[in-house]
């Protein structure tokens, strides 16, 4: 069953590896059939090192396991709230990548400050509130895709593929598993620059950065929106044309 998609996610499991975005077993990739409803997700704790495509799980949208020997990821009902959320979505990816996680951890919104970043996420990555006692201890996973999805009342999931989970780390989709893990490498990539940006602010006038956390280098707003609607707006121009 899904044999294909079963190769496909396995494949862009290991990508996380390969792009340095995990280590041990911190993380993990999903990917959506949308004309069955049904999920395959990585199994749990299961080390990458051995990881094959038949040790996939297939879940439906509601976490009953369809196909597999192996039990899905403990985040399996995160993703399940994103894909029935944000309808327009393939894959969903999960990782504990360290400059994305740093700002989950601070519980800031990763700022748009910079091209790079306005290439991808046309608004900053936005980070969720703090979980309450009942969201904590009732069920967990299913109410930080809750949280998540809250983030995105006023934000276009499609627009800004991505979020900090606060004190956990980031979470990432996109139109299948390979472009969730794309938008991964590139938050992680975009995280550590906004950093280094922050710091190099810091560096000038520390006073005023270490009393207004959050309130340092700004983006040209003309900048944002050109670099993101020449990839993505209705006169893209960036890259080739679809043969």
């Amino acid at each position: 069953m899904l044999e294909e998609l079963k190769e496909k996610v396995c494949r862009a499991n290991l990508d996380l590896v390969k792009h340095g975005l995990v280590i041990f077993t911190w993380g993990n990739v999903s990917a959506i059939d949308r004309k069955s409803g049904l999920v395959v997700i990585k199994p749990s704790g299961v080390s990458y090192d051995n990881m094959k495509p038949e040790d996939m799980v297939v879940v439906d949208l509601d976490g009953n396991i369809v196909e597999g020997g192996l039990r899905p990821s403990s985040d399996t009902p995160t993703h399940l709230v994103l894909y029935r959320a944000f309808p327009n979505i393939g894959g969903v990816v999960h990782t504990h990548s360290t400059y994305a996680t740093a700002w989950a951890q601070a519980g800031r919104d990763l700022p748009n400050i910079g091209t790079t970043h306005a290439d991808y996420f046309h608004d900053d990555i936005p980070c969720t509130r703090n979980m309450s006692r009942e969201e904590v201890f009732g069920e967990y996973e299913k109410e930080t895709g809750n949280v998540i999805v809250e983030c995105f009342k006023r934000i276009n999931p499609d627009d800004t593929p991505a979020v900090l989970v606060k004190n956990h780390g980031p979470f990432t989709w996109g139109t299948d598993a390979d472009n969730a893990v794309h938008n991964a490498v590139v938050l992680e990539q975009v995280a550590k620059m906004a950093f280094i940006s922050s710091t190099v602010a810091a560096s000038y006038n520390m006073d005023v950065w270490f009393g207004r956390l959050g309130k340092g280098p700004k983006m040209n707003k003309l900048l944002i929106e050109k670099h993101y609607s020449r990839k993505h707006g209705p006169n893209a121009y960036y890259g080739q044309k679809n043969k």
